[in-house]
């Protein structure tokens, strides 16, 4: 088994499955952090843990909504943490029961690693003001992981502030591939933060029953799940600004497309009149070659006439205000 079990005095050491035996006998396990679910590791909370045959299809079943469910005495929850700006989220299942609290991760993770590291400094985990210690380290897991997500989000807002500002300046394309990147990821963190939000309420309300738990610990979970809702109501109000990012992006590209046809628009406009007249004068016509020669009638006739339909067209045009 790959992991580490930590002892209500706070040290943590290796897991080794007798050692985890002897602590679960003893009371003294606190924690038992785990990184995968292997053969191993599924016949040591089969034989020894006595979990439910659901319960170790799900736990050794990644890619999970995140979920509360009870397995008699137990409770079987599914959670996920971020780990930065555009990263994955990590998926963590966690197993609480008045004797002992087991999480398990694919690889790991950093919130978890944080927490264990704060055990050990502290010499033991939090007071538990008359409930269990491991539903106080539920709380504190559970909390870290839901914060975990306010950092990346900062993040967000930032790089939305900076893209809007060069969209307004110059568009480009960079500039779209970053939006449509976040909105991606921000879609990911949005499908696992709602049903947190919906696990939260069930802990809250007790439709998912932890065991031990006292009226002691219902500001816990009612912090947990206020964390939540705010992570929740973050990431619909950054939803609308990459919408209305991809508003303004669009929105600034087809005005600066309707200025270039605008600008394109007059240059034809303008050199209509004149290629008239030139076509015009510059028929074959015997009458034409021999009446009209001279310096005069080519400054008047042929110079003349095109300034005064360029200076007509300019007029016309500035009046209008398309310049």
């Amino acid at each position: 088994m790959d992991g580490y079990l930590v002892s209500t005095d706070g040290s943590a050491t290796s897991a080794d499955r007798a050692a985890v035996v002897r602590a679960l006998h003893a009371g003294t396990l606190l924690w038992l952090d785990l990184r995968g679910a292997g053969q191993d590791t599924l016949a040591m909370l089969r034989e020894d843990f006595g979990f439910h045959p659901v319960a170790l299809q799900n736990m050794a079943d990644f890619g999970q909504r995140p979920k509360a469910e009870n397995f008699g005495d137990m409770a079987y929850i599914v959670g996920y943490t971020a780990t930065r700006f555009l990263g994955k989220l990590v998926e963590v299942h966690l197993c609480y029961s008045g004797q002992y609290l087991i999480t398990v991760s694919r690889k790991g993770c950093a919130a978890l690693d944080q927490i264990r590291a704060g055990l050990t400094a502290d010499g033991g985990p939090p007071a538990t003001h008359g409930g269990p210690a491991q539903l106080i380290l539920l709380h504190r897991i559970a909390d870290s992981m839901t914060d975990s997500f306010f950092g990346p989000l900062s993040e967000l807002d930032d790089r939305i502030d900076k893209v809007l500002e060069q969209i307004f300046a110059r568009p480009r394309q960079d500039e779209l591939e970053s939006l449509l990147r976040m909105q991606r990821w921000l879609v990911g963190v949005r499908k696992v933060v709602t049903p947190q939000r919906d696990v939260a309420a069930a802990l809250m309300s007790g439709l998912t029953v932890l065991p031990g738990k006292t009226e002691a610990a219902d500001p816990y979970l009612r912090d947990l799940y206020d964390h939540v809702i705010r992570v929740s109501d973050q990431i619909d109000s950054y939803r609308d600004l990459l919408s209305n990012g991809m508003d303004a992006y669009l929105s600034v590209v087809s005005n600066r497309q309707n200025e270039v046809m605008k600008q394109l628009t007059v240059i034809a406009t303008v050199f209509l009149p004149l290629s008239f007249l030139t076509g015009f004068f510059g028929q074959n016509f015997g009458w034409m070659v021999r009446h009209l020669g001279g310096l005069v009638t080519f400054l008047v006739l042929g110079v003349g006439t095109e300034l005064i339909a360029v200076a007509a067209l300019y007029w016309l045009i500035r009046r209008r205000g398309w310049f």
